[in-house]
């Protein structure tokens, strides 16, 4: 399952080119070599005696190195010559680190010399992210100088400057559109030139350093980084073959999405995806960092501390922000720096400060760190006040949204966050705020274990208990309030008018995992998850078929999220479902087979039978941070590993298709431990 785009990645620096290497970006298209949300190369093409190249072979070595064979392109009444016969080809091998490298090598595939003119041209639009998915034109002014042997093209908005530093290790002859090199090869002979594209910020130094501070790392190191981490994660034996190789490309995929802002103090967090969310996301970075806490528990710890690190203090109408109230998202870019955008952070999530204190919680049960919970004391107390005083917004005890910036903020401030996600059985869309049911889960959760936070570590029993009285009161108010009685599951929000927003979703398999649900009505939920309305036969369908606004290619109307299906599968075990979390286990790795290991963004919802494969949606992020983590969470719910007081209990159920798991050195408080599944034939 491809879409003929090379992708190279480390951290929130990127190249997306098509398969021959060539970059030649629409305003549309995300296409380019891009750091800090700008585009530094919006062309990079090459050609040979003045004909474009076609791919011959790509490899994608690691997430960031590629390699490609390419060859002119040939007259017409060529085209069926065999590979043979063809004079000159060319090697390709790039990679990324902060900077952009490439080696170009060409070589004379005859017994004769040849005379070349190697061209690559070269253009930046210093494109901001915003700007290719909202096409404007940009406001500041563009130059492009030669500079002793370099290219040297720039851009600058009053005191915003980026600038992209083009340089080759052999001379070429420099103008303002690109490179040309003049080369004589003699027979079977080649010639090589190492060529460097450099990202600056607008004091003139590397992008990243002046923004992290830290130089980008070269390709050896970004392999030992690489090696180290595979080293460092629990080793995975297993009969399938495909669980094998998701694992191992998750675990790449996830170190590939890592990176170090300025005040993370080298530390990593995950950035969301590539292309469009090369960024923090407090929402994105918490629920990964839950998924991958038995493989990596230092990256929760890191997302928790720089997510309080510019955890809401005011109020602020255009950014969203309010006191306790945890990021969704912070950007680089142009739009941010001149506030056409809101991110500099934008708050416009209301799931995001419950999902802290999850996080905070879960994290200490794993991994013990008490002092890192007592640390964060004040944040984690914030977070639970906003919500009660900010969530709140009608006075019902619930978490609501609506946004305060009209202009650019969000509309919908949950995980599907698109504007019409949100919506009736007959496809209307309601009324404003909104207080979708898995906010009210996520809250509930946020106070239980608010309360043992309260208790066990900051020495407030009297808090612990309020919290607690609070929790079963939501509890209470929302099985009555959010149970579409007629349906037998929950609505999927209430409205500004109280009325239940009715059509059937994804977003009540979040209740479970939550552990709001009653126990008397989770069989019907188990039952609605893994009916035909909502299961594919490859995962959960993000709305059910027949709904007024579905769509098995909409973004968050039909569509299966891989991430959204791993705690689904999660809170069935929970409450009991071995055998439904195992299936949407097995659905979800089958469908893993078809995209090489690497789980996109989201796929179709289209029925299983009638596609036989899942259909990518058409621009799914890849990698994708809740991605990468979703196999991560499934071999922990399959194994059902729970952490227990100072040891890690396991309770495998492992579905059929599976066979025998082994997952070995777990990280924990209990030091490295280790869990054992095998699957039993199916009960008839």
């Amino acid at each position: 399952m491809s879409d003929g785009l090379i992708r190279l990645l480390d951290g929130n620096t990127f190249v997306v080119s098509e398969e021959t290497g060539d970059i030649d970006a629409s305003p549309t298209i995300p296409t380019g070599f891009f750091s800090f949300d700008t585009r530094f190369l919006s062309k990079w093409i090459l050609s040979i005696n003045d004909e474009r190249v076609n791919a011959l072979s790509v490899e994608e070595v690691e997430h960031f190195e590629s390699r490609m064979v390419v060859v002119p392109t040939l007259p017409a009444p060529l085209v069926d010559i065999g590979v043979s016969d063809i004079g000159v080809s060319a090697i390709r091998d790039r990679s990324i680190g902060g900077s952009f490298t490439e080696q170009l090598t060409v070589i004379n595939n005859e017994s004769r010399p040849v005379d070349l003119r190697i061209r690559l041209d070269v253009d930046s639009d210093f494109a901001d992210l915003f700007e290719i998915k909202d096409v404007r034109n940009k406001s500041g002014t563009y130059y492009t100088q030669v500079d002793g042997g370099r290219l040297r093209l720039g851009y600058r908005r009053e005191a915003f400057r980026r600038e992209t530093l083009v340089s080759s290790t052999v001379p070429a002859r420099v103008d303002e559109q690109g490179l040309t090199y003049h080369v004589r090869l003699e027979p079977h002979g080649q010639w090589t030139t190492n060529l460097h594209v450099q990202a600056l910020g607008r004091d003139g130094r590397d992008l990243r350093e002046s923004l992290e501070g830290r130089p980008g790392r070269s390709r050896a190191q970004i392999r030992q980084d690489l090696v180290g981490w595979l080293a460092r994660a629990p080793r995975l034996t297993c009969d399938s073959p495909t669980l094998g190789m998701t694992y191992r490309r998750s675990l790449a995929d996830l170190s590939a999405l890592l990176y170090a802002p300025l005040t993370a103090g080298g530390r990593a967090i995950p950035a969301a995806g590539l292309p469009w969310f090369m960024a923090i996301f407090g929402r994105d970075s918490i629920l990964t960092s839950i998924q991958a806490l038995p493989f990596a528990p230092d990256l929760a710890a890191t997302t928790l501390h720089q997510l309080t690190v510019r955890q809401g203090a005011v109020l602020h109408d255009f950014r969203e922000e309010e006191p306790g109230k945890i990021l969704h998202e912070l950007r680089y870019g142009e739009t941010a720096a001149f506030e056409e955008q809101p991110h500099s952070p934008y708050y416009g999530s209301a799931d995001s400060t419950p999902l802290f204190v999850i996080l905070l919680d879960e994290y200490e049960r794993w991994t013990g760190d008490a002092t890192l919970v007592r640390s964060l004391e004040r944040p984690g107390r914030a977070a639970l006040h906003w919500i009660d005083e900010y969530g709140d917004i009608m006075g019902d005890g619930y978490v609501w949204y609506q946004r305060r910036n009209e202009r650019t903020g969000l509309e919908n401030q949950c995980w599907k966050d698109s504007w019409d996600a949100i919506s009736f059985r007959d496809g209307r869309l309601p009324s404003l705020p909104r207080a979708t049911c898995e906010l009210q889960g996520y809250a509930y959760d946020a106070k239980i274990r608010g309360a043992r936070l309260a208790r066990e570590f900051w020495h407030d029993p009297a808090y612990a208990d309020r919290l607690e009285r609070e929790a079963a009161d939501l509890k209470e108010r929302f099985n009555r309030d959010f149970w579409i009685a007629d349906g037998e599951y929950y609505a999927i929000a209430l409205d500004g008018d109280g009325r239940q927003v009715d059509a059937l979703s994804s977003n009540i398999g979040h209740l479970l995992w939550s552990g709001i649900v009653d126990e008397s009505r989770a069989p019907k939920i188990a039952q609605h998850l893994l009916g035909p309305q909502l299961f594919s036969g490859w995962g959960v369908r993000t709305l059910g078929t027949g709904e007024g606004r579905y769509n098995p290619i909409g973004y968050h109307v039909g569509t299966v999220w891989p991430f959204d299906n791993s705690f689904i599968a999660w809170g069935l075990r929970r409450y009991g479902f071995h055998q439904e979390a195992g299936r949407i286990a097995e659905g979800i790795i089958d469908a893993a087979e078809h995209f090489d290991g690497r789980l996109p963004e989201a796929f179709g919802g289209y029925e299983r039978t009638l596609t036989r494969y899942p259909v990518l949606y058409p621009t799914a992020c890849s990698p994708q941070a809740w991605s990468t983590g979703t196999p991560l969470l499934l071999l922990r719910t399959m194994l059902g590993m729970e952490p227990r007081g100072e040891h890690l209990v396991a309770r495998p159920a492992v579905p059929p298709g599976m066979g025998r798991i082994e997952l070995l050195d777990i990280p924990g408080r209990w030091g490295r431990a280790g869990a054992v599944g095998r699957a039993h034939p199916e009960r008839r």
